[in-house]
């Protein structure tokens, strides 16, 4: 062995993430708590499809990391894949982890494999919300079907085994997992904000996209607001904010409404709620969700994705149809009462702490970055 090679092979594993965006969201948090969690084992190079490199504010700063410039042009595919797939060449990883559809040109680029790959399918657009895209099921079946595929949600792996027609050999269900000490109390010191206003706190934590719909959750809000007095706190950013902000206007909420914006770690805020909203179009399984069980609060969600397995018992009559009556529906029976939310919030806890433990998250991800393909797709 040359002495450039023998450099090479005492580093440790190189992984090449290819992300849609780095802004924050749930793969992005995940993955960030993930390398976090192994240190120095790997080193990274992270790609951002649209520049936005936001979570890199969650990595550890003694992280050996890399964002390596790439120029990245929309609507040039062909030349992007060949592009990336000299990238691919350059760099050399050990591993190429790419995330949701829009890294799929990275998946193309090593068709003919240049490195391992795993792809992270976390669910869909709007574009996809109704029904999947031929033209994608296509190509997800071409591209992914001699890579590992890992799936947060039941949900997602019927998608990729019957759908996309992918090997269940190739399969992954690993659940997302959260970390329960930090959600269990406020960090010491830390006092959760006093939101202006009367009445129980609706909480929403999430990006502001078209797909998570918080103007069904704000038309449910107005739909009660006059008979039950009550305060909803959105916490997060994105495209969809002035829309919303117009809305919570139009429809004389703005006293009652409070939007925090972007917050870079939202588990302080959890114990300012009395419980959790979530009205997405789609969804497979939000971290929003395990945060607000593990802080013991309450969820009224649309019933969509794998929240209903998600959710303790308790808490199931609460998940609502995809419709504004739906969700203030399942809203009011919270609200006017907070003995049940107590009681439900308690058993979402217990829920949290039995299968959602982010310990055995990270212990599945290190088996499979270490090359542990395991038995395929587990139930």
């Amino acid at each position: 062995m040359v002495p450039a090679e023998r450099k090479r092979h005492d580093r440790p594993p190189l992984l090449l993430h290819a992300f849609p965006s780095f802004a924050i969201g749930g793969a992005q948090v995940r993955f960030a708590a993930l390398a976090n969690h192994l240190g120095g084992s790997y080193r990274h190079a992270i790609i951002a499809m649209d520049g936005n490199y936001e979570c890199l504010s969650r990595l550890a700063p003694d992280l050996d990391v890399v964002c390596p410039g790439i120029e990245i042009r929309k609507g040039d595919t062909v030349r992007a894949v060949f592009r990336f797939r000299r990238v691919l060449r350059d760099l050399r990883p050990d591993l190429l982890v790419t995330y949701n559809w829009g890294a799929i040109e990275w998946a193309a680029a090593n068709a003919l494999p240049i490195a391992r790959h795993i792809h992270m399918e976390d669910g869909f657009g709007p574009e996809e919300r109704a029904a999947q895209l031929p033209r994608r099921v296509l190509l997800r079946r071409l591209f992914l079907r001699r890579s590992t595929v890992v799936v947060p949600s039941q949900t997602l792996l019927g998608i990729a085994t019957r759908l996309w027609r992918l090997s269940p050999e190739r399969v992954r269900y690993i659940p997302n997992g959260v970390d329960l000490g930090r959600f269990a109390a406020p960090p010491a010191g830390a006092v959760p904000p006093r939101w202006p206003g009367e009445g129980p706190v609706i909480g929403s934590v999430g990006a502001l996209r078209a797909e998570k719909n918080l103007a069904r959750l704000l038309q449910a809000f107005h739909l009660l607001h006059d008979a039950m007095p009550a305060r909803l706190v959105i916490v997060g950013d994105g495209p969809e904010r002035p829309a919303l902000e117009a809305l919570t206007q139009t429809l004389g909420l703005a006293g009652a409404v409070h939007f925090a914006g972007h917050v870079a770690d939202p588990s302080p805020l959890y114990h300012s709620f009395d419980l959790l909203a979530l009205s997405s179009d789609t969804e497979q399984m939000p971290f929003s969700v395990l945060e607000a069980m593990a802080a013991g609060l309450p969820v009224v969600a649309t019933d969509v994705g794998d929240i209903r397995a998600m959710v303790s018992a308790e808490n199931r009559p609460y998940l609502a149809a995809c419709d504004d009556t739906g969700l203030a529906g399942s809203l009011g029976g919270l609200l006017a009462d907070a003995e049940l939310r107590r009681r439900i919030g308690a058993a979402n806890r217990r829920k949290a702490e039995h299968e959602y433990d982010q310990e055995a998250m990270f212990r599945a991800y290190a088996a499979l970055l270490d090359g542990n393909r395991g038995r395929g797709a587990q139930a």
